[in-house]
């Protein structure tokens, strides 16, 4: 896989089942269930992990049972990460390489997936956190126009805009500071860059996330760098306005504890950060205490969780499925309340993985998953999977549980939680808390 630091969130998930690294990553992971003409629906993977960490050959992302379970073809991609795939420098990197290689992986599977038994005309691409980050990019890319039908966005924390050029480069300029590298000149920047390792630039990218680090937010160091849609705003009215022009329909999700996940290793509280967090997302001095009402008996942590979790993922996300309707696409949105009863992660990043790969043998030792009901994960695993293979398939996700596609003025969710169903006005709590 991509070289790569170790995860930043391995006390909840665990490590990886791959430890193998190299330069030579561009790879892709096939399941099929046979080398015939089948023409099966296609579905495209793209992995998580800040765009730091994670490869789509992980165990934890195997499309056999997938790929079984549907009749379909499940492709992981491997891409380049952080400054490997990210860093932007003039004349040296445009801080898309790694956004180019998915492009390049989409591309293989249209001229190719048929000798796998799959369909080039009904490819579904599907992304959780950064890889649904990257789903968002290629919307607004017309690049990728043409090489998917559908898309799957988990967990995006579509609040999160690609970098500018300025901040690419500020950030770009400083990892070369942390390296002793010369920037006089591009092409020797390039040289002595090509004289160290991977692990040295790996370290290096490591000091440079520490140094930019900010308390209740989650910020990034390197990222795909567009200088057109670097700000929220922007960047999910072209997502949008490309899923519309190009009639690509969308699932798009949270779960309802993300950044528990995302503020684990967090021991000391400075209060007085906390409010300043609260007030610079609300605008309210009064934020907190609504919070407060909300969830009885949390902790200050607790509290801090849910506003990361609302405003980079949940409201976002519900901007981005009122945006892709309004361009004139279909959204099915959901949100995923289940958690092992006792867990600290509750319901938190990534927990929904499992249910859709179906590779528990390969999370047994997962964290976030301990204390789990086995009968309640088999039946919640059928749920979800089932919707998300009748989307890969139709174009309807609703074929076991009726879900229907997402309108502002009904805002219909499906909730997966101890008891599965859609509902209206989900997010209505956090409509009252941002007016």
């Amino acid at each position: 896989m991509a070289p790569q630091p170790p995860s930043p969130l391995r006390q909840a998930i665990g490590e990886s089942s791959e430890p193998s690294q190299g330069e030579d990553c561009l790879s892709l992971t096939i399941s099929t269930p046979d080398i015939d003409q089948g023409k099966r629906p296609v579905v495209v993977w793209l992995h998580g992990g800040h765009y730091m960490t994670g490869a789509g050959s992980l165990d934890w992302y195997d499309g056999a049972e997938l790929s079984k379970d549907g009749n379909i073809v499940t492709v992981g991609v491997n891409y380049r990460l952080g400054a490997f795939g990210f860093l932007y420098y003039p004349g040296v990197s445009d801080g898309k390489m790694g956004i180019f290689d998915i492009l390049s992986a989409l591309k293989w599977v249209q001229d190719h997936i048929a000798h796998f038994g799959g369909d080039p005309d009904q490819v579904t691409v599907m992304g959780q956190s950064a890889g649904a980050h990257a789903i968002m990019c290629l919307l607004a890319m017309g690049e990728a126009r043409g090489l998917f039908r559908r898309a799957i966005l988990q967990s995006a924390p579509a609040s999160l805009a690609p970098l500018s050029e300025a901040k690419a480069f500020e950030n770009g300029s400083r990892l070369l500071d942390i390296l002793n590298v010369n920037q006089s000149d591009p092409h020797e920047i390039t040289a002595q860059l090509n004289t160290m390792s991977p692990t040295q630039i790996i370290q290096a990218s490591g000091k440079l996330a520490q140094e930019i680090t900010r308390f209740g937010q989650l910020t990034l160091p390197f990222m795909p760098v567009f200088d057109s849609i670097s700000t929220a705003d922007r960047f999910i009215e072209m997502a949008a306005k490309g899923a519309g022009e190009a009639s690509i329909e969308l699932i798009i999700g949270t779960n309802r504890e993300e950044a528990n996940i995302l503020l684990g290793n967090i021991k000391a509280i400075d209060l007085a950060l906390v409010n300043e967090r609260f007030v610079a997302l609300t605008g309210k001095e009064e934020a907190i205490e609504r919070y407060r009402w909300r969830r009885p008996g949390s902790t200050t942590i607790g509290l801090v969780s849910d506003l990361l979790t609302d405003y980079t993922f949940l409201l976002p996300s519900l901007r981005l499925a009122e945006a892709v309707h309004k361009a004139g696409s279909r959204t099915w949105v959901y949100q995923l309340d289940w958690a092992p009863l006792g867990s600290p992660f509750k319901a938190c990043h990534g927990i929904e993985l499992p249910f859709i790969f179906g590779n528990f043998e390969a999370y047994k030792d997962v964290p976030i998953l301990q204390g789990a009901n086995p009968e309640v994960v088999a039946d919640l695993t059928t749920a979800i999977r089932s919707a998300w293979i009748g989307f890969i398939r139709t174009g309807n996700p609703g074929v076991s549980i009726p879900w229907s596609f997402y309108e502002p003025n009904q805002r219909q969710t499906m909730r997966y939680a101890s008891v599965i169903g859609t509902v209206g006005d989900l997010a209505e709590i956090n409509r009252f808390l941002t007016k």
